[in-house]
């Protein structure tokens, strides 16, 4: 029997918290022969095993790492570059399952036979998913994405070359300008980290109302109101959704309606929301291209019941602008800026791009020069055509990899 089996044990026996204190008080009478110094690193190591995350907690306290994938006894884990083998490995499946049911049950949730998968969120803060067999084919499977505290500033992200200084200096008007955007990309590109990163350009002056499936945005600003869907209980009961809350947060008096991911039918009370003087609201929207964002937000029209040239229609009098964010080889990046326009005989809702990462300008950047200049705004210097003849000091930096920690 291991120590941790021992002091695990002797918890169960006295009926105690697990706290720091009491872990190395039970380790010490466990190993009295054992220095302070190993004494404290061996607590660290029960304690862990006891109600932390067991072999993956070094991985959680990595910066770098963004996502830890567990495959049956083997882990892998993603550092901004890809994934990779870790050395960390799980004795059997026995011991993975353990650990999967311990994490979800700290999060009030279940985790059995008869509920073989599980969401969930961690004290601080990681995205916790879990599958245990029969679903799970060749064994238990954990998926953890993990939560920086820190938060990026833009000029963090200029430094390490995740977006270009001009195409920064366009963001940073797009919100000072109060127009409405979607951040799009595919999963893991970094969208949840850019649109903190935007909300934290935000005036302090400004009330923003966040809703989100998960709590997930920490933006830099003074004045946040985080609302957080909740999924049903044991008997089924109790689920308060995205539209729900949407509702609750008009209610709130924001200057900036934001939902963190739209992904079903609350896109239409976002799109009402919008048309109804709420200026300057944002969201992220999952899209492989920017190309591609009509398409999908009228899919989620549709789960709403909104016909689709009403659809096109409320799309393109709410939203402005779409951010692309993709993830490379050599790391994430802003690849696009474009404006939502109306185009052909039904009108319907089109991406055009107004500056591009490999090709600067683009067609679409008279019209967001022009939306910024009604608005009072000075039109960067990126949405000038001159940028496309002018090799000199103003041209865009050459990509670097991105942050290690951003993610999605």
């Amino acid at each position: 029997m291991t120590v941790a089996d021992r002091v695990r044990r002797r918890f169960a026996y006295d009926g105690r918290e697990a706290t720091p204190a009491a872990v190395v008080d039970a380790v010490r009478r466990d190993s009295a022969v054992l220095g302070d110094t190993a004494v404290l690193r061996m607590a660290g190591l029960v304690r862990d095993e006891l109600i932390g995350a067991g072999p993956l907690a070094p991985l959680l306290s990595d910066p770098a790492v963004t996502d830890i994938l567990v495959n049956d006894c083997r882990v892998w884990v993603d550092r901004g570059a890809g994934l990779e083998r870790s050395s960390i490995r799980f004795t059997d499946s026995a011991e993975v399952r353990r650990l999967a049911q311990r994490l979800v049950a700290a999060c009030g949730r279940r985790l059995d036979d008869g509920q073989p998968y599980a969401d969930a969120r961690l004290s601080d803060g990681t995205r916790l998913h879990a599958v245990l067999p029969p679903v799970a084919t060749n064994g238990p499977h954990l998926s953890l994405r993990t939560f920086r505290q820190r938060p990026f500033r833009l000029d963090d992200l200029v430094r390490h070359g995740t977006i270009p200084a001009g195409a920064a200096e366009v963001l940073a008007s797009v919100v000072a300008a109060r127009l409405a955007y979607l951040v799009t990309g595919g999963t893991g590109s970094g969208k949840t980290t850019l649109l903190a990163t935007l909300l934290g350009l935000v005036p302090p002056t400004e009330r923003i109302v966040l809703v989100e499936d998960a709590a997930e945005l920490r933006p830099v600003h003074p004045h946040v109101v985080a609302l957080q869907a909740r999924t049903a209980n044991v008997e089924g009961a109790g689920a308060i959704g995205l539209s729900d809350l949407v509702r609750q947060a008009l209610r709130m008096r924001p200057d900036r309606l934001v939902i963190g991911e739209c992904r079903g039918a609350e896109i239409v009370d976002l799109l009402g929301a919008l048309n109804t003087g709420h200026e300057g609201g944002a969201g992220t929207l999952h899209a492989n291209a920017p190309a591609d964002v009509p398409a999908r937000l009228e899919a989620l029209g549709l789960l709403g019941g909104l016909p689709r040239a009403a659809l096109h229609a409320q799309v393109v009098a709410a939203l402005q602008v779409v951010l692309q964010v993709r993830r490379t080889a050599e790391g994430r990046h802003l690849e696009s800026i474009s404006v939502l326009t109306a185009a052909g005989d039904e009108r319907l809702a089109t991406v055009v791009p107004a500056w591009q990462r490999d090709r600067g300008p683009g067609a679409g950047a008279p019209v967001l020069a022009r939306l910024l200049t009604e608005r009072g705004e000075r039109v960067p210097a990126a949405l000038l055509p001159e940028r496309l003849s002018s090799p000199g000091p103003s041209s865009l930096p050459p990509a670097r990899p991105s942050f290690p920690g951003w993610s999605s």
